[in-house]
């Protein structure tokens, strides 16, 4: 059973003194959409609450783990300090510690349900809006609901699995002034991002060390010592700040407070592609940090900033090779290997692992993390089309690497990652989009170099490629972006009418009042996945992967088939005897 685009995300919902949220919502859609709406779910502001039972959630395995300790040696009981990390403070039994513990969680967990549920400061001016036809829900989520604009904004709703819970609750009038600070903020650290590098490489070197901790010196001028700090200590320096930029955007991007993985993850993408373009592409080919560059360009002419460029483009030919061999074919040879995850498991293993769930979430591969895996390949992608014509000896390099990144993310993606959830695609409008941004920069930067040689004659004439890619792009912008946007109802129309024609008994109630019901108000996983199983015999789908695991989950997704495993194969595949 396919249970896409049947829900509607409704936000702005105007205060009633005699109505709650609930009760509003209703009474709205069944006087505006009385033949297709069916339920919904109003949403709660349950972070404290998520945290609570995060806390407890630790505790409870904590105890797992003294427990598990004690049986295996009876004959002494387990003790715990109560300070910081178990390093100081009162010495108490472990057991009766974290059972206490936990009963005074499980108290202030059972009185903040009780809170959020009841007290209406609780229940945000939003509900996930659920529909009997598809035809209804997308003229519901692509029409404008009230004669005031800024009032009962709706749009899709993303899967259950794509939600990101903690923004929701997040009032409506504040994300424009939430994104205008971190716009700002991005501002500022793309291009004030190489000081910070460049004061702790100044630190990390040989100067810097003796400045700072003089007495290290007869160590450090030993010539090993010395050799290893000057050649690779910087570089781990802006390695390490590399690696930390990734998790600095998605915390912008949840700052902003979009409400979905899959928007926090685009958003980050985006700006990871910039930042990599303005410190990494551009800061290679003009020396010096992006504020130097920037400086640099405001003091031209705008006609200037492509002929500077495009005569700095081929003396850095030999520095993207070995950038491309070293950072594009050792990235792809780490990623088959699973060196990071390696590393990361035996780390966990070592230190935080105390039960088999510790384990089992160590083990985890996650998903392919889309925020950092897109941009740095879309980065090789615009050094193709830039070197291709200036300096070709670079395409067999690009060509390798896209070779290899295809074999090696097509297995990964099918055989050890974890698809978190179902987006509809909605990537690629931002992909597209950089594509052709690598394209006009690529054209822009040859009719700079061009005009620095003896064929400065045939540049106007190469103006026309970058209007023709533009006008492209606004081409497929026109014809195909909508299709990412709106559904058709032509094709909604046509599903519902198949749909009743294949399962006319079908009962969609059952599942969708709650399908966004927030995580928090569940039951245990193993409560959940038997749920699963026997709601996916009657109506229900499961993903199938080829690697047995208990994080399979149903897929009430935009674009699910219709065709799903018999059950021996999904339990099979799930790892139950």
């Amino acid at each position: 059973m396919d249970f896409g685009y049947l829900q509607v995300l409704v936000r702005n919902v105007p205060p009633d003194a005699d109505e709650s949220v609930s009760e509003l919502v209703e009474h709205f859609f069944l006087v505006n959409h009385s033949d297709n709406y069916l339920t919904h779910q109003v949403v709660y502001d349950a972070n404290k609450l998520a945290k609570l039972v995060k806390k407890k959630e630790k505790m409870q395995n904590w105890l797992d783990y003294y427990q598990i300790k004690y049986s295996r040696n009876e004959s002494s009981r387990p003790f715990k300090k109560t300070g910081f990390l178990g390093l100081w403070g009162n010495r108490v039994d472990a057991i009766d510690f974290y059972t206490s513990e936990i009963e005074k969680l499980c108290k202030e967990i059972s009185v903040e349900r009780e809170r959020v549920t009841n007290d209406p400061k609780s229940i945000m001016p939003a509900a996930f809006v659920s529909f009997k036809t598809r035809w209804g829900a997308a003229v519901c989520a692509q029409t404008q609901q009230s004669r005031n604009p800024t009032l009962w904004l709706t749009e899709w709703a993303p899967e259950p699995r794509d939600v990101y819970w903690h923004n929701l609750a997040i009032p409506f009038v504040s994300l424009t002034v939430r994104r205008l600070i971190i716009a700002v903020a991005f501002f500022f650290l793309t291009f004030f991002y190489m000081i910070p590098i460049a004061f702790v490489q100044s630190l990390a070197s040989i100067e810097g060390i003796e400045k700072v901790v003089p007495f290290l010196r007869p160590i450090i001028e030993k010539k090993f010592i010395k050799s290893l700090i000057q050649g690779f200590l910087p570089g781990i320096v802006l390695k390490i700040f590399l690696i930390v930029l990734p998790a600095i955007l998605m915390l912008m991007s949840k700052f902003e407070g979009f409400i979905s993985i899959s928007s926090l993850e685009r958003r980050s993408a985006s700006r990871y592609y910039l930042f990599n373009f303005v410190n990494v592409f551009l800061g290679s080919i003009i020396a010096g940090s992006a504020l130097e560059q920037l400086n640099t360009f405001m003091k031209q002419s705008p006609n200037q900033i492509p002929r500077t460029i495009g005569v700095a483009i081929p003396m850095k030919a030999t520095f993207f090779i070995s950038y491309i061999m070293v950072d594009g074919w050792a990235g792809i040879a780490a990623e088959i290997l699973m060196l990071k995850p390696l590393i990361i498991f035996h780390l966990k293993n070592f230190f935080l692992v105390k039960t088999e769930k510790d384990r089992e979430e160590a083990m985890d591969p996650g998903s392919i993390g889309f925020n950092t895996g897109e941009p740095r390949i879309q980065l090789y992608f615009l050094l193709g089309l830039v070197y291709a014509v200036v300096t070709p000896v670079l395409l067999p390099f690009i060509i390798v690497f896209f070779g290899l990144a295809y074999v090696v993310f097509r297995h990964q993606i099918i055989n050890v990652y974890n698809q978190e959830y179902e987006s509809a695609a909605a990537f690629w409008p931002d992909v597209h989009g950089r594509i052709i941004a690598a394209l006009i920069i690529s054209q822009l930067l040859l009719l700079g170099l061009l005009s620095t040689k003896e064929a400065a004659q045939s540049t106007p004439f190469l103006i026309a490629l970058p209007i023709l890619t533009i006008s492209f792009h606004y081409f497929c912008k026109g014809r195909f972006e909508p299709a990412f946007i709106r559904y058709p109802l032509q094709e909604a129309k046509m599903k519902d009418t198949l749909e009743r024609a294949r399962e006319p008994h079908l009962n969609l109630k059952g599942y969708l009042q709650t399908a966004y019901i927030h995580p928090v108000f569940k039951g245990d996983e193993d409560d959940e996945e038997e749920e699963i199983l026997g709601k996916w015999e009657h109506d229900g789908e499961l993903v199938p992967t080829k690697r047995q695991s208990r994080r399979n989950t149903p897929l009430p997704s935009k674009f699910s088939g219709s065709s799903s495993p018999s059950l021996p194969e999904v339990v099979e595949e799930r790892g139950q005897p």
